[in-house]
């Protein structure tokens, strides 16, 4: 096990980068830890002033970006774990989302996720080694509703990832995408917006969705502390998977997914086979 392995992780002032962050340092290894604000993580940086550094980082802000990427390779010179974990959350049906919101929301969980791995690949292409974790939901792989939006940037990360994962497997770099369900972080809390419009005809479904996922906020099963030593174990498995999935939930929403898919698949197979010229 490389215990001089350097760490850059994004969304370090809450939820799973933070407890990432602290465990990462805590078993040895060296990081720097990004966050919007370095205040909120002046803590973690006290307890580690050797190994580790504050990095403030904005995903909407490509300079900011770059100059994470500077430090980083200043201060420790090299990275062999990005994390990409910082995203934010929103609330509401495909109808009644606001525009502007939707697109703040994919500047950050995809833009910024992208724009953050391309400033990373070249170091890890380079050194011909490398792990990219790129925090995608159980979302990414199954939709549900009043997240039309934020399912269509998970998607987007998981479609993202997977392409990743093929370009730079002979290059030494591996990519893994980590799929939560539910956890104890602020996701469903502050972190995520909602629709301020509502229609009646979506309360039944949608809405019905959000009430549930807002009321159990604080009470979901799934522990970041767990979360983030599993994502540690992936990071030093020899064969890492490219989907990591974290919670009962999310193992639970995978396999229902898959039926879906067989059960389609299987039953209009004829019809899909069809459509192609004549043998």
């Amino acid at each position: 096990m490389n215990m001089n392995k350097v760490w850059l992780i994004t969304g370090c002032s809450t939820g799973f980068g933070r407890e990432l962050a602290k465990q990462v340092l805590q078993k040895g290894y060296r990081a720097a830890v990004a966050a919007r604000k370095v205040e909120d993580i002046e803590d973690i940086i006290t307890a580690y002033p050797e190994t580790s550094i504050a990095v403030g980082l904005d995903l909407t802000n490509q300079n900011l970006i770059d100059e994470a990427v500077r430090q980083t390779l200043e201060i420790f010179g090299q990275i062999d774990v990005l994390v990409n974990n910082a995203g934010i959350g929103y609330f509401g049906s495909a109808e009644e989302s606001d525009e502007q919101e939707v697109r703040r929301m994919f500047e950050v969980n995809f833009w910024g996720l992208t724009n953050m791995t391309r400033a990373v690949l070249p170091v890890m292409r380079k050194q011909r080694s490398g792990h990219i974790l790129n925090v995608s939901s159980i979302g990414g792989l199954m939709a549900f509703p009043a997240l039309s939006y934020y399912n269509a940037t998970k998607f987007a990360v998981d479609g993202f990832s997977e392409s990743l994962a093929k370009e730079t497997a002979p290059l030494g770099i591996k990519v893994t995408i980590i799929a939560p369900s539910g956890f104890r972080t602020d996701w469903a809390g502050r972190s995520a917006n909602e629709a301020e419009q509502t229609i009646e005809d979506y309360k039944t479904t949608a809405w019905q969705n959000h009430d549930s996922i807002r009321g159990y906020s604080g009470n979901q099963p799934g522990d970041p502390v767990r979360a983030a030593a599993a994502i540690i174990q992936a990071t030093e498995a020899a064969n890492p998977p490219l989907r990591l999935l974290l919670g009962a939930a999310a193992l639970r929403n995978a396999r229902k997914k898959i039926e879906e898919l067989a059960t389609d698949f299987d039953h209009w197979a004829e019809t899909s086979a069809g459509a192609d010229f004549p043998a």
